[in-house]
């Protein structure tokens, strides 16, 4: 281990440190699966506890280069709560702040612009009923209509209230998200909304005849 593994590992508690390797896992492979946007989507995870403090991607660092070490834990008003030289993007606070501050549920909120993703959400009829994995992501997907870049604050409740109880969002032109009781429940679904998306221009050959 390095020196900064070394020094958060022994800040934190166990819990913590195994969701820390846990959400470093999920941005991995999230990057090799090459649904990533560069450096501007998240993926976030609460931290074991009372308080509501969660792990969040350090700005400017590509998902494969994410560590368990070089998560940044903040609260609900952003600030970081664990010294840490990196930043944090605060349209990814946006919006990842306002679902775990109102889903307790929330132990994980995955949330990326894949090519494919954003093609089905500039679509006006959305996710189509096209294969059995769309027909498993349907009863638990919302919409939320797009307000540009998630920096301002009052969009937090209209956020919340698209999503509702759902596991899945579509921001539309904008990307997809899923909500998970765990990192690998939030992988999960991802994945399967992943593979129940055609790829744009496809809906007509795929649909049945």
């Amino acid at each position: 281990m390095n020196d900064q593994t070394q020094t958060v590992r022994a800040l934190v508690s166990e819990a913590e440190w195994e969701q820390r390797v846990n959400l470093a896992a999920c941005y991995r492979l999230v990057a090799q699966f090459g649904w990533t946007d560069l450096i501007f989507t998240h993926i976030s995870a609460r931290v074991p506890g009372p308080e509501h403090h969660f792990l969040i991607n350090p700005y400017g660092m590509l998902f494969d280069e994410i560590t368990a070490s070089s998560l940044v834990k903040v609260g609900l008003d952003g600030r970081k709560v664990m010294e840490s030289p990196y930043d944090i993007n605060p349209a990814g606070f946006t919006i990842h702040s306002a679902i775990h501050a109102a889903r307790d549920d929330a132990n994980c909120v995955l949330h990326v612009h894949s090519v494919n993703g954003i093609a089905v959400s500039a679509q006006r009829d959305g996710l189509l009923p096209l294969s059995q994995h769309s027909i498993y992501v349907l009863p638990s997907l919302a919409y939320h209509d797009y307000e540009g870049i998630a920096l301002n604050v009052d969009e937090k409740p209209r956020l919340v209230r698209d999503l509702g109880d759902c596991r899945f969002l579509m921001l539309r032109n904008h990307g997809l998200l899923t909500v998970g009781s765990s990192v690998a429940e939030a992988f999960v679904d991802w994945l399967r909304l992943a593979v129940s998306r055609p790829a744009a221009g496809t809906e007509a050959s795929s649909a049945p005849r």
